[in-house]
C-alpha cells in the first residue's frame, strides 16, 4: 500500500467568496483556486490547503450521496473541528483577525507546554486557533 499524505482540509459554509475575503483580511491568506461555480474553493496555506465548500455546491455535486451534513454558521452550535494557525506575530495577527471580524472565544494565554494560544470564531463559526510556535517544530 502507499503512503497517505494530507492535502486538503475543508469546511462546509453557507458563501465561499465571503469566506476567502474574510481570511484575507484576518489572516493574510490568498486564494489559491476557485471552482467557476465559487462553491469550492483553496487558500494559499502551505503543504496541506484549506478549503471551503458552499453548502449549494455540496448538494449541486451531490458530494457526499445526499447525506445531512451540519455546516459552520454563525450563532449555532459549534461543529467539532478547528483550524490551528501558527504565529510569528501572535498579538499583531490577533489584533488583525479581530479589526477583520473575528469574534474572540478565548483571549491568548500562556500553556504549560510552553505555546501561548487563543481562539477566535471566523464568520461562519468556525473555531480558529491561534498560537505560537510549539518546541515540537
Amino acid at each position: 500500500m502507499g503512503e497517505l499524505a494530507l492535502r486538503v482540509t475543508a469546511f462546509y459554509v453557507q458563501e465561499v467568496p465571503a469566506t476567502l475575503d474574510f481570511y484575507d483580511r484576518a489572516f493574510g491568506m490568498g486564494m489559491r483556486y476557485m471552482h467557476p461555480s465559487r462553491g469550492y474553493a483553496e487558500l494559499e496555506t502551505g503543504d496541506t490547503l484549506l478549503s471551503f465548500v458552499s453548502e449549494e455546491f455540496l448538494t449541486a455535486a451531490d458530494l457526499l450521496g445526499g447525506t445531512p451534513v451540519v455546516c459552520a454558521r454563525r450563532g449555532e452550535p459549534l461543529i467539532g473541528a478547528q483550524i490551528a494557525l501558527v504565529s510569528q506575530d501572535l498579538d499583531g495577527d490577533w489584533r488583525r483577525a479581530v479589526a477583520a471580524g473575528a469574534t474572540i472565544l478565548k483571549a491568548p494565554e500562556p500553556k504549560p507546554w510552553g505555546q501561548t494560544v487563543g481562539y477566535l470564531l471566523d464568520l461562519n463559526g468556525v473555531i480558529v486557533e491561534l498560537c505560537t510556535p510549539s518546541s515540537r517544530d
